[in-house]
């Protein structure tokens, strides 16, 4: 048995998996009107803010190429691999999840599977390790999906948006409701639901209490267990890093990383926005 796993730029993926040799990936494009976003030639996202702060309309982004999963598949075919498993961003925030599900019939001569993850960033970049880790022990495949639907029912994130005109910009919020809420300072606390679709879990009123209400949030969800916890933000670093050492200052002795959003997340929440993503130790 040969395992490849497949995921896309949505990941956040540790570093030590990154170059691994059975780990491949598809692109979600992100564009400002017809230019391509380069993600690699610019790694900091420094020109990315700049373009997007600057412009009326967000980048888009769109599904990856399922023609380009279609003839991974018969190259991993080719190189011998006989299981394949497709870890993508949410069915929730993407109909690519969908999609692919035609190719598996499609390629019979493989055992591909492409669980429903309901989520993304660096939650996903767990799955992935945890599949790469299970694989290179020899685990039985099916015993490796078993161990990602238990990481999958009980991985979620928590997000806070640090400014509610970019979620009109994306056409999830009216003019009226943001200026609405700007004027009363108030910060909706988002989550992924259990179909991974992002929805509104409370409204809190102003940064520091919805910060505040985050980090009580996030002991509540891992007090039953071992989780990796990521600390994800867009162009906020020095704001995660605080809550990381508030973490710490409180005794929270679970393993959290701060981490941050690619292009393809932050073009939905906006500069500024953090975000904790837990997914349980198997």
């Amino acid at each position: 048995m040969k395992i490849a796993v497949v995921t896309d730029n949505s990941a956040h993926l540790p570093s030590g998996i990154r170059n691994h040799p059975d780990l491949h990936y598809l692109q979600i494009p992100v564009t400002f009107g017809d230019q391509p976003y380069l993600e690699e030639q610019d790694p900091m996202m420094t020109v990315f803010y700049q373009q997007m702060a600057a412009q009326d309309e967000l980048p888009k982004t769109s599904q990856p190429s399922l023609a380009a999963f279609d003839n991974l598949l018969i190259d991993l075919k080719n190189e011998g691999y006989t299981h394949v498993l497709g870890l993508f961003l949410s069915s929730g925030i993407s109909g690519f999840w969908a999609n692919s599900q035609f190719l598996i019939e499609e390629h019979n001569d493989l055992t591909v599977a492409i669980p429903d993850t309901k989520i993304t960033s660096a939650p996903l970049g767990f799955m992935v390790e945890t599949a790469l880790t299970m694989a290179s022990h020899s685990v039985p495949f099916d015993l490796i999906l078993d161990r990602l639907n238990q990481q999958i029912t009980k991985t979620t994130a928590f997000i806070v948006v640090d400014n509610l005109n970019h979620l009109v910009k994306g056409g999830r919020l009216s003019n009226g409701s943001a200026l609405l809420g700007n004027l009363l300072s108030i910060k909706p606390i988002l989550y992924f639901n259990d179909q991974g679709v992002i929805e509104v879990y409370e409204k809190v009123r102003t940064e520091k209490k919805a910060l505040k209400r985050l980090m009580a949030i996030l002991r509540e969800m891992t007090n039953d267990g071992r989780y990796d916890i990521a600390i994800i933000h867009a162009n906020a670093a020095e704001k995660a890093k605080q809550l990381r050492q508030q973490l710490a200052e409180e005794d929270f002795d679970q393993p959290t990383y701060v981490v941050p959003f690619g292009s393809v997340i932050a073009t939905h929440l906006g500069e500024g926005a953090i975000a904790f993503g837990i997914t349980p130790k198997v």
